[in-house]
């Protein structure tokens, strides 16, 4: 390493070091689960669960695919940038990784992996565990960058930890994978995922975070690839599976705060906000609201304005979606981790 990268990087950390010390500054964002939080981390896996290629990131500013699930930033980029850390949040096993992106966080997500290890495995991403072991040689990387050990566990405390899991295991795991739907009902499958959040939030309590924001699913009956089988009507038995899982989760969110000492964990509502767009489109700008702008049999040719549309493709809110959603949540993070 050269002396001028040395001292950068030096610099980089004192700051960070001196931010941390001040009472209610958050210093990174890191990321887990599912393509609603996903950078780019399958852009280099064998697998047909990846958008590295046109039009997906067509309104980023760069005008060029990076790997995330929709035209644009996604819920991973917002919420940093609302809590003042950086605009982009980058996958951690991108090539192009730089130290700064390590001090300030990164997301280890992989779209189409989910809490359950058959989520994962059926479309060949990143699962929970595996990610889990991404974020233990992060932490290894930071360490190496602040070269002290008691900087590295500030910033992991400090650092907000957001998780979205749980949308492709109730969406593709449960109803479509026989040995799912045949050996659990709708209630202990939830239980299962609802005992697999808390799990995999004791792992990271172990390695040292300490703030939790936990999103629900996405009102999944409603997405594209449902609501379109009914002509743009939501399929109510998928959002109701969500709703019940939802319901438990926030309460097993709720728990974890008597269970992990010196944490925090907040329950982060993506369904009834998105919900609302999908009911309401016009009062918030949107001409339509369940057919996606792009990659589907109902839209073969990309709509040429994304944010008139509520989703982007079949599953996948569009970016102007999640900047109507999101300062909301923004603002709950800012009021529970100040």
């Amino acid at each position: 390493m050269n002396t001028l990268v040395f001292q950068t990087i030096t610099v980089l950390v004192s700051i960070i070091s001196s931010s941390v010390a001040q009472a209610g500054n958050i210093p990174a964002v890191i990321a887990f689960g599912d393509s609603i939080l996903d950078t780019g981390n399958n852009n280099n896996l064998r697998t047909l669960t990846k958008v590295n290629f046109f039009p997906y990131g067509r309104d980023l500013v760069t005008r060029r695919a990076t790997g995330r699930f929709g035209n644009g930033r996604i819920p991973t980029d917002l919420i940093a940038e609302g809590l003042g850390v950086k605009n982009i949040v980058p996958a951690y096993r991108s090539p192009f990784l730089q130290p700064n992106d390590i001090l300030t966080g990164v997301s280890f997500a992989s779209g189409g992996s989910g809490l359950d290890p058959v989520t994962s495995r059926i479309q060949g991403v990143i699962g929970v565990a595996d990610q889990l072991n991404d974020f233990k040689a992060y932490i290894a990387k930071l360490n190496s960058i602040t070269g002290d050990e008691e900087k590295t566990r500030s910033i992991i405390s400090n650092a907000v930890f957001v998780i979205s899991a749980g949308n492709n295991d109730i969406a593709i795991t449960f109803f479509q994978t026989p040995a799912r739907v045949t050996r659990y009902t709708v209630f202990s499958y939830t239980d299962l995922l609802n005992s697999w959040t808390q799990s995999f939030i004791q792992e990271l309590y172990n390695l040292g975070a300490r703030k939790f924001a936990v999103m629900g699913t996405l009102p999944l009956g409603c997405l594209p690839g449902s609501s379109n089988l009914l002509g743009g009507m939501c399929l109510e038995p998928a959002n109701a599976v969500s709703r019940l899982f939802n319901q438990k989760l926030a309460n097993s969110v709720n728990n974890l705060n008597s269970m992990l000492p010196g944490s925090r964990s907040i329950y982060l509502d993506m369904y009834n906000p998105l919900l609302d767009l999908v009911k309401n489109p016009l009062r918030y700008g949107f001409t339509s609201p369940t057919r996606p702008c792009c990659c589907a049999p109902a839209a073969p040719v990309p709509c040429l304005d994304a944010s008139r549309h509520v989703f982007w493709d079949i599953a996948h809110p569009s970016e102007k979606a999640y900047q109507t959603i999101l300062p909301h949540i923004i603002q709950q993070i800012q009021q529970s981790f100040a």
